[in-house]
């Protein structure tokens, strides 16, 4: 959903590193320009944002979920999408592995600037993700893989 009336106007950024986060915090400035807002997408509360500006860490751009408990918009240069039918936190899971990495080889290219991978939308979303059929395994495995990660960062730390 486009943000054609301006409603919205916190701008975020999806990085690598960080995730969906607020373009003002990220970049310590606004860089969207308030008058061409009308053409972002609304991104909600659970949303998940493809970016397609590709890094170390996210040879293909990173893929988050915007956990930041509030509503954003993203520049058109990205792609928002709501899953339903599959638990959030396991999908989110899945976007931090590479598995999902062969698929958009097959499926894209770098396009005209090195610094991005091109994919048609229909193309992404005909991505195959091996999920299992329960949601109660899907929570189970997610809430582990969470707890992991919990563990690590507190062991780095």
């Amino acid at each position: 959903m486009k943000n054609t009336n301006k409603a919205i106007t916190e701008t975020f950024t999806n990085s690598a590193e960080h995730g969906i986060v607020s373009q003002r915090d990220f970049f310590d400035k606004d860089i969207a320009n308030q008058e061409n807002i009308s053409s972002y997408y609304v991104v909600n509360i659970d949303d998940f944002v493809y970016n397609p500006r590709i890094s170390s860490s996210a040879p293909c751009g990173p893929i988050s979920r915007n956990k930041l408990g509030r509503q954003g918009i993203m520049s058109p240069l990205y792609t928002v999408f709501s899953p339903s039918g599959v638990d959030l936190a396991f999908l989110e899971q899945y976007f931090k592995t590479s598995r999902w990495y062969s698929y958009m080889y097959l499926n894209g290219d770098t396009g005209a600037r090195a610094d991005r991978f091109a994919i048609k939308d229909k193309s992404f979303f005909d991505m195959p993700i091996a999920t299992p059929s329960s949601l109660n395994e899907q929570e189970i495995i997610s809430t582990f893989l969470d707890q992991t990660d919990y563990r690590i960062t507190l062991h780095q730390k």
